[in-house]
């Protein structure tokens, strides 16, 4: 898979970057050791912020710059990373769900970063563009129907968009059936406690862990370096 950026992203998101993994997965259900691993994650959030702190997280204030930039309210239309942090923070229970969907989970929690998951066989066409939601675009979120995405960053594979910070697509998501999985680690802004490496090194001890993650492959992009 190959990821583009247009226009509108470049310049509302100058300094974006990602980190974008491929794998084979096997997605069975979530055990006991990660649901641990995501409590204690829950339980460092709710010591270190309280919910109204929450969004000038570094990760999290980035990315509701973006939205910004790009037209949206992000009190409105949260980024899924904040949106997740304060239901931990308010001390709500989370969806316990499938390996995948909750190591992504715990990584948002974790990091601030709002992250993108597919079922890599359900995309049409190798590449990916980062582009702006349009007025009237369709999109069916996950458990949520028919979202608004005009003014979100968007991934759009050749029949359309799959992926928001807010929530990704139905077309796409992730099923026990899903062996083939594609990651889209965004970073909207830097974060001194988590630089890239580290990022990529969680994410692939997580996969490996609790997905029996094999044929990893992996790729950086950056607006700035696409720019130069």
């Amino acid at each position: 898979m190959e990821i583009l950026f247009d226009k509108e992203i470049k310049a509302a998101a100058p300094g974006f970057k990602m980190l974008l993994l491929e794998a084979d997965i096997v997605n069975g259900e979530t055990d006991d050791a990660l649901w641990a691993e995501i409590e204690e994650a829950c339980a460092r959030l709710r010591e270190r912020y309280r919910i109204e702190e929450l969004r000038h997280r570094p990760a999290i204030d980035a990315t509701r710059t973006a939205y910004k930039r790009c037209g949206k309210d992000p009190n409105r239309y949260r980024p899924s990373a904040e949106a997740l942090g304060r239901r931990a923070i308010k001390g709500l229970d989370l969806y316990r769900s499938l390996a995948v969907i909750d190591l992504i989970n715990l990584l948002s929690l974790t990091t601030g970063h709002s992250i993108g998951a597919f079922d890599a066989s359900k995309i049409v066409g190798n590449t990916l563009t980062l582009g702006v939601g349009a007025e009237g675009e369709p999109y069916e979120a996950i458990g949520r129907g028919e979202l608004n995405i005009a003014g979100l960053p968007v991934y759009r594979d050749t029949i359309g968009g799959i992926g928001t910070p807010t929530s990704d697509n139905e077309r796409t998501k992730l099923s026990p059936a899903t062996r083939r999985l594609l990651v889209t680690f965004n970073i909207y802004g830097d974060d001194p406690d988590f630089p890239l490496e580290a990022l990529e090194a969680e994410l692939r001890r997580l996969l490996a862990q609790y997905a029996s993650a094999s044929d990893i492959a992996v790729k950086t992009y950056s607006i700035a370096n696409e720019n130069n």
